[in-house]
């Protein structure tokens, strides 16, 4: 089974093949995501709502590591599997994790390609706007396959209002906030046409319809930033 994107959003995932991609990854989510160590945080703290002390927990979209690496070091008695399609990612989620990775199993591929659990929770970061309505929806009916019941589930990505202005002003909002980062400007102008026509952003509400017809029925929002939104739900 291929991830089910559009021929950009393809072009736009091959990019994380790319050595100098990967190389200068770890600074560029910080760039454009508005609090994102507030985020990692905040999903930890989410999941161990209902985790047990050694959890065992399913990231999905683990490449380069960040979220690896915030919630090992932050719940010392869990265990990850860390599944991403790129090669080149993982190894640099190695890198990033450092002596972390006794409790991590990095898994290569996309979700069928994760062990069966279940697992005690499970998150999807940065991730799920790369993958069209219809194939995001089985993703996460997958995730919930594999959770143990009332196992909780973090979901965040990009999603945009789908009316034409409303989509432009958040696209120009998403391109300023990194520019006000230290991205340069043309850098920046370059980023945003490449999310508007190369990443399948849907709208909150979708998103959020999305997560629970994947079996996450109490799924609700819990953090907003521009364009970048997280969900928690349950299984």
């Amino acid at each position: 089974m291929s991830v089910d994107c559009t021929d950009g959003a393809q072009t736009f995932l091959r990019a994380f093949s790319d050595p100098d991609v990967v190389a200068r990854y770890t600074e560029g989510p910080r760039r454009v995501v508005p609090g994102l160590d507030g985020l990692h945080r905040m999903t930890g703290v989410l999941l161990a709502e209902q985790a047990p002390d050694h959890a065992k927990v399913l990231v999905l979209g683990a490449g380069g590591g960040l979220e690896l690496k915030a919630l090992a070091e932050a719940y010392p008695s869990w265990s990850f599997v860390g599944v991403d399609p790129s090669s080149q990612m993982l190894r640099l989620a190695e890198r990033t994790l450092g002596s972390n990775m006794s409790r991590v199993e990095l898994v290569e591929g996309y979700i069928h390609h994760a062990p069966a659990g279940p697992f005690d929770a499970a998150t999807c970061l940065l991730t799920l706007h790369f993958l069209s309505a219809q194939e995001r929806l089985r993703t996460v009916r997958a995730i919930h396959e594999r959770l143990r019941a009332g196992a909780p589930f973090v979901a965040a990505h990009g999603c945009l209002p789908q009316e034409p202005a409303q989509r432009a002003l958040w696209l120009d909002r998403y391109a300023a906030y990194a520019v006000a980062s230290g991205i340069d400007p043309e850098q920046a102008k370059t980023m945003r046409a490449t999310v508007d026509v190369s990443v399948n952003m849907l709208s909150p509400d979708e998103d959020e319809a999305i997560l629970r017809g994947g079996g996450f029925g109490d799924a609700c929002l819990f953090y907003a930033a521009f364009t970048w939104h997280g969900w928690i739900g349950h299984a």
